[in-house]
């Protein structure tokens, strides 16, 4: 849980880290009655106990939890596993110790833990933010280029009347086209607003063959031309995720197959089960990746000029920025390579619904 301000509170209490706690805790006293019964002298509570404070302080949010290990480790030394047993005893040589020892493993242990997930948030924040300013300015080419094109076609058939019916009809295809490509950019600048500033999305159970079917569907009515094949499981794969995030990742990896492919006739779009995750993939019969975009694929950073096509008016960077991150914020994982002289790209999703980890 944080508070207002976005840090996190240091008595939190959550369910999740109780649940930590309540498991520590219990192994740590079954352990010390095994090693009870087993006849070893009295001192074995306390190195157990402490593992337990560190352990719980380590693996919950706050200093709540970690001190209330530290509180009922000293009490169950004392009382539990130390002769009299099940009595208390304040005349303990070194009791203060062990109590004062317990509390400061915690405190340190929680004060590090928070630090360290602090760092980590501050670290994922730099991430959104550079990946946002490398949006902006990928936007701000993409936009501005296809519309001083449509401005220069449309001036060009109001203001010279003697053009031919052939010419005229050229013009109005790259308005069309140029329209097309800024209805593309829009869509990933919706798909970036619809995970949120968390990057955290609702996920529902969907089957992977019927959105493979729907975008297969859509991508065949924009391009006739360019045929697509589908292969599924025989069984049914049921796969959390947002369904038209999801598409929208697969429609922007069969357009830049058929932008930047150089001559692509055939995609091949599958997906199938490997342990816990579902791997999708898309894999066309182009002229394949440039072997030097391949580690700045996915970055958002690629300039116009990197691209295969060269014209300057379609740059795959974005939409391959946006899938990456609609892919990471499903907790998945994205890669590219080439193939069988054609381009090849693979996004694993989990199949098993994970709890966010704490940002």
């Amino acid at each position: 849980m944080k508070q207002q301000d976005g840090k996190p509170r240091l008595f939190s209490f959550t369910l999740r880290d109780f649940l930590i706690f309540a498991a520590i805790f219990i192994c740590a006293l079954v352990l010390c009655t095994l090693l009870r019964r087993s006849d070893i002298s009295d001192g074995f509570a306390s190195p157990v106990f402490v593992l337990a404070v560190l352990l719980t302080s380590r693996f919950t949010n706050g200093y709540l939890f970690g001190t209330l290990a530290a509180f009922l480790s000293v009490i169950g030394i004392n009382y539990i596993f130390t002769f009299p047993y099940w009595e208390f005893n304040f005349t303990m040589t070194g009791y203060p110790l062990t109590f004062f020892v317990m509390l400061c493993v915690s405190l340190v242990t929680c004060t590090m833990t928070t630090k360290i997930k602090q760092q980590e948030q501050f670290r994922m924040e730099s991430e959104r933010e550079k990946m946002r300013a490398n949006l902006l300015r990928s936007v701000s080419h993409d936009i501005r280029t296809p519309l001083t094109s449509i401005i220069g076609s449309t001036s060009a058939i109001l203001e010279t009347p003697d053009l031919s019916l052939e010419q005229q009809h050229q013009l109005l295809e790259d308005v069309r086209d140029d329209a097309q490509w800024l209805v593309r950019v829009v869509e990933n600048l919706l798909s970036i607003t619809r995970m949120g500033e968390d990057t955290r999305i609702t996920k529902q159970p969907e089957a992977a063959e019927e959105v493979l079917g729907e975008v297969a569907r859509k991508f065949r009515k924009h391009y006739p031309d360019v045929k697509i094949s589908v292969a599924v499981p025989d069984e049914l794969l049921i796969v959390p995720m947002d369904a038209i995030l999801i598409e929208q990742v697969m429609t922007n990896l069969l357009e830049n197959a058929v932008r930047h492919g150089k001559n692509t006739t055939h995609i091949a779009l599958s997906v199938h089960q490997d342990g816990e995750n579902a791997v999708f993939a898309v894999q066309d019969n182009g002229g394949g990746i440039p072997p030097k975009l391949l580690p700045v694929l996915f970055s958002g950073t690629l300039r116009h000029s990197d691209t295969p096509t060269g014209d300057g008016k379609r740059n795959m960077g974005l939409g391959l920025s946006v899938c990456n991150a609609i892919v990471r914020a499903h907790g998945g994982t994205m890669h590219a390579q080439n193939r069988d002289g054609g381009a090849e790209f693979i996004f694993c999703l989990p199949m098993i619904e994970k709890e966010p980890e704490l940002q």
